[in-house]
């Protein structure tokens, strides 16, 4: 039996977007908090949190890109062409908060809060991007042949737009469960503050997009809800019940630093698994699978050797920086 390269690709490319997700979910999630907070002081301590870490978060990005085009490369020009502009729009929200990063810490009085409301319009702008990119594919994208056959504005549609809002409210519960790990005192008791009002704004939209999706489209319905699919998938549902209490208790115990971020990292990757779980094994919905729009097998046969390389040095990597930069964050001593 031989190896199954459409798959194995297919869940390095999963892996990939999920990994940037989480760990670059956090830091958007950071510039989105930066309004709630007005004080200086703690902008300093909350752009410190995830300075040494950023720039490396977005390889999973780039690692997930480079994958679609050589593994799926159908995929890769359908998606870029129907969500040029969403996607487009992204990469400048990444280029002017990267920026901000650089230059805010070097900035005069006057100048900085021009660096603040970039990092605040880069990461709103990269996240709800994404948030529209991930709402217009899952409606769907029209291909005839091997073409991109839809409009120019068709990623623009009440859905994509609500899926825009409901990754913002994601990344600023990640944000804020990340920040009570990193920092301390009026700082930390603000996030607490913070995240049971995010996680239910959050829970709300997770729910309005369960209903929202079987609703449009038949063929997520009869895979959610027909036996014995239905037995099957339950345990998602009710374990997004249970980790939600678990983090609604959680991120007001003094006591516990790590949990909230966990939590929330479980959530995020719930509500991952049931949009998966509602387009497999489709890499174009509504009807192109992963298998469909593949390359060649000696193209995915070559790329594989140079992934199975370069993924654990990422991972290595990824570790060893968060290791070295680990424990909670002082503006005047530190990490400690």
């Amino acid at each position: 039996m031989g190896i199954d390269l459409p798959l194995i690709w297919f869940i390095i490319i999963v892996f990939s977007i999920m990994m940037y997700v989480v760990m670059d979910g956090f830091d958007l999630g950071i510039g989105l908090l930066y309004p709630m907070v007005r004080d200086d002081h703690d902008r300093d301590v909350m752009m410190n949190t995830v300075a040494p870490v950023w720039d490396g978060n977005e390889t999973w990005l780039v690692m997930g890109g480079a994958g679609l085009f050589g593994a799926f490369p159908l995929a890769y020009s359908v998606i870029l062409d129907a969500l040029a502009i969403p996607l487009t729009m992204m990469l400048i929200g990444l280029i002017f908060r990267g920026v901000a990063f650089e230059f805010r810490f070097k900035a005069t009085v006057s100048h900085r809060p021009f660096w603040d409301l970039s990092f605040i319009g880069g990461s709103l702008l990269a996240t709800f991007s994404q948030g529209i990119v991930l709402g217009a594919f899952l409606d769907g994208i029209p291909v005839e042949g091997r073409v991109w056959s839809g409009s120019v504005f068709d990623w623009i549609s009440p859905f994509s737009l609500f899926c825009g809002v409901g990754l913002t409210i994601a990344y600023a519960l990640l944000g804020c469960s990340w920040l009570i790990i990193k920092t301390e005192g009026d700082l930390l008791q603000t996030m607490r503050k913070l995240a049971r009002p995010l996680l239910i704004a959050l829970l709300v939209v997770m729910g309005i997009v369960s209903i929202w999706t079987p609703l449009s489209h038949q063929a997520i319905s009869d895979r959610w809800f027909t036996q014995p699919n239905l037995w099957f998938f339950l345990p998602v549902p009710v374990l997004v019940v249970l980790v939600s209490l678990a983090l609604w208790r959680s991120a007001w115990n003094e006591t516990l630093h790590y949990t909230p971020f966990i939590l929330t990292l479980a959530l995020v990757f719930l509500g991952f698994s049931g949009l998966g779980i509602s387009i497999w094994p489709n890499l174009i919905p509504p009807d192109i699978s992963f298998r469909a729009a593949s390359s060649p097998p000696q193209s995915q046969g070559f790329m594989l050797v140079g992934a199975l390389l370069i993924i654990p040095l990422i991972l290595v990597y990824t570790f060893w920086s968060y290791y070295v930069f680990r424990g909670k964050i002082n503006p005047d001593h530190g990490y400690h």
